[in-house]
């Protein structure tokens, strides 16, 4: 890091502090040259992930997307908004992660379904019967079996 007032990259950190939205570290730094102090902003840099469908297409990560799905099977549900970004907001730290570039929205189905399973059986029998395409009631009869089971 350079100081912005005479250039010199020998500096040090005074002071470290997370900024109000969490998404940064503000760091106070002074040059030991010119003793003049700065400020930094460190941000995480993320790599863009991409999602490969069950169709074969690709198409970028898409929080919202995620987020929504999660909403819809949630709607008239005890279940708080917070709760909802709490969930989206974990399935999309673990993609991140895993430093894949390329994710199986299959796995991010799971993850989802895995996740409303432990809150809310509604909702994740709702998410299960999007997500999964039942071809006909049998199918759904035995995933439903199988969480009475469980």
């Amino acid at each position: 890091m350079k100081c912005p007032n005479c250039l010199s990259e020998n500096n040090k950190v005074v002071e470290s502090r997370g900024t109000d939205d969490g998404e940064r570290i503000r760091r106070r730094r002074e040059c030991l040259d010119c003793t003049k102090r700065f400020t930094t902003y460190e941000v995480i840099e993320n790599i863009p992930v991409i999602i490969i469908k069950k169709d074969g297409s690709r198409e970028f990560f898409d929080y919202k997307k995620l987020f929504n799905g999660i909403l819809k099977a949630c709607q008239k549900r005890p279940i708080s908004l917070d709760t909802i970004k709490n969930i989206s907001k974990e399935i999309e730290a673990k993609i991140q992660n895993k430093l894949d570039v390329e994710v199986n929205s299959s796995i991010i189905g799971e993850l989802a379904m895995n996740s409303l399973r432990k809150i809310d059986e509604v909702a994740y029998v709702r998410f299960a019967s999007v997500y999964r395409q039942f071809k006909d009631v049998n199918d759904f009869m035995d995933d439903l079996k199988n969480l009475i089971n469980k």
